[in-house]
């Protein structure tokens, strides 16, 4: 029980990665806050996860600030204290080459990916930085490491997501405090299967040949897992993770190799 006692505040955390998260740390004895945005998804996925009272919902929009905020102080209050936090909640949409890239679409890829991330880091330090304890995981990418076509706002939230965590790792790390990104290749969540047939049009294929160009790309010649992330999270977020922080560290197959 790697995480008993522990409690963790997990953005995006009723599905896909987030959700793989959180059964984890469930798992490991740890207690979890998740916050997304449908209420609905969210209590069925609290019910096929049966931890009972040590799994909450609360809902809120990552873009928000307000929103972000309040889940971190919830979260806190909720459980008497904020060990651990997962910035999970993030993606692309709107994929269009960067000469028809509107500002909307670009300020919506920085709210969703790094104010989301800047927003509840710096919420939840002011509980973990008094505690002189915690730990901060952020969910990045492959494309924080390297780019593709047509990803061009989505790589660069993910490239500010990447140092944004070595920046704060420098920071706070006499503090007690270990901050890490996990860079995931392509993963086939609930979100990639709905969406990931518009991302393949934007790079002229179709999905399947998205996938496999993904998978060929790797050194394992196939998607990861959520259950590969997962591990590297609650490494990073167990006291076996104490000497790791400011690390972007790829679950993506050998795709970029550092």
């Amino acid at each position: 029980m790697k995480l008993q006692g522990q409690v963790a505040a997990i953005t995006g955390g009723t599905a896909g990665i987030g959700r793989g998260i959180a059964e984890a740390f469930l798992a490991e004895g740890a207690s979890v806050a998740l916050m997304a945005r449908n209420a609905d998804k969210a209590r069925a996925a609290l019910a096929e996860i049966g931890a009972g009272d040590r799994a909450i919902h609360i809902a809120g929009d990552a873009t928000v600030q307000g929103d972000i905020e309040n889940f971190v102080d919830q979260a806190a209050k909720h459980f008497g204290r904020l060990d651990i936090l997962v910035n999970n909640a993030g993606g692309a949409s709107d994929l269009q080459p960067l000469a028809q890239l509107s500002d909307a679409t670009f300020d919506e890829a920085m709210k969703w990916n790094v104010y989301a991330t800047f927003w509840a880091c710096r919420r939840a330090l002011q509980t973990m930085l008094p505690a002189k304890s915690g730990r901060i995981i952020n969910i990045s990418s492959v494309e924080g490491k390297h780019g593709k076509p047509v990803l061009t706002a989505y790589t660069a939230a993910k490239h500010a997501v990447n140092g944004l965590t070595k920046s704060l790792a420098r920071e706070v790390g006499t503090q007690g405090i270990t901050v890490n990104a996990i860079c995931p290749g392509l993963v086939i969540t609930d979100i990639i299967r709905n969406q990931g047939p518009e991302t393949a049009k934007a790079m002229g294929m179709e999905f399947e040949e998205m996938v496999a160009l993904f998978a060929e790309e790797s050194a394992i010649k196939r998607p990861n897992t959520v259950e590969e992330v997962a591990a590297v999270a609650l490494l990073l977020a167990s006291p076996l993770g104490a000497g790791i922080t400011g690390a972007t560290i790829s679950v993506d197959g050998g795709t970029a190799q550092y």
